[in-house]
This record gives C-alpha cells, structure tokens and sequence, in this order.
C-alpha cells in the first residue's frame, strides 16, 4: 500500500479558495481621480550650497500654494476650488475630472533654515525653491589625557 505524500496534497481545506476580504477603497484615488499618482511630485537635487526642490503643482494658481515654516518643517500646501457660479449654470455634468480640494507636503529642513533662506518660484506649474545646508563647524580636537596614578 502506497502512502499518499503530504508534499503533493493540500493539506488545507478549500474553504478559503471562495473567500475574499472586503475591499478598501483607495481614497487618494477617489478624491484625485486617475492622476492621484502624480499629484506633488517632488525632485530634491544635493548641492554645494544646500538642496534645489523641484514641486510639480499643475493646474494652481501661484495664491493657491502657501509655504510655512515652522520648528525646522517645511510645509507645501495647495488648496483649490472650482467656481460657484460653474455649478449654477444650465446643464447637468455627465463627469467632472478636475480636482477640487487640498493637498500638502512637509520636509524636514532643519532648525538652521529661515524664512528668508527660502525663495520660492512658481513657473509653469513648478514650484522651485533651495534650501541652504547647516555650515558644519570645524571640528575640535580635543585631547585626552589618562592621569598616570603612582
């Protein structure tokens, strides 16, 4: 008589087989549509003097993004609406794909940086501003003694 071998039978019942786990949906794509990906892309490039940041903002309007600094975080924000009186007009919208609401992004930059180290530009839907690296201080050598007992 021949065993059957347990590495060529499943060993768990089929039950499982039919059973599916609810599905959550995905908020960042219900609210931002399609393109929820590409929303803030964000470039930071090292340089000498400090790091040159690169945010993709389609789409805004320059009084629609603010920036605040506080305790070292840098926060991008971007706030937009659609117009009110758009929705008064005549007609019912089969789809509407532009976005309408917030976002943001916060980078740590450090405590050294200031308002005024920052100088942000907004063109053609990037926002392009530098942070400036802390100066590193020179080192101290300290010496260490060992006092000899005796």
């Amino acid at each position: 008589m021949m065993m059957p071998s347990i590495f060529g039978e499943n060993l768990f019942d089929d039950f499982m087989n039919d059973f599916t786990f609810p599905k959550f949906p995905d908020v960042e794509k219900e609210l931002y549509g399609k393109h929820a990906k590409n929303l803030m892309k964000t470039d930071v490039k090292d340089t000498k003097e400090g790091y040159e940041v690169d945010i993709d903002l389609p789409g805004f309007k320059k009084d629609e993004i603010q920036m605040e600094l506080k305790e070292g975080v840098l926060t991008v924000s971007a706030a937009k609406g659609l117009d009110k009186d758009e929705e008064k007009k005549d007609g019912t919208y089969i789809r509407k794909e532009r976005y309408a609401g917030s976002m943001s992004r916060s980078f740590y930059v450090g405590k050294h940086v200031t308002e005024e180290d920052i100088h942000p530009k907004y063109e053609n839907g990037i926002l392009s501003f530098s942070v400036p690296k802390e100066e590193a201080k020179p080192a101290e050598e300290k010496k260490h003694y060992i006092s000899i007992e005796g």
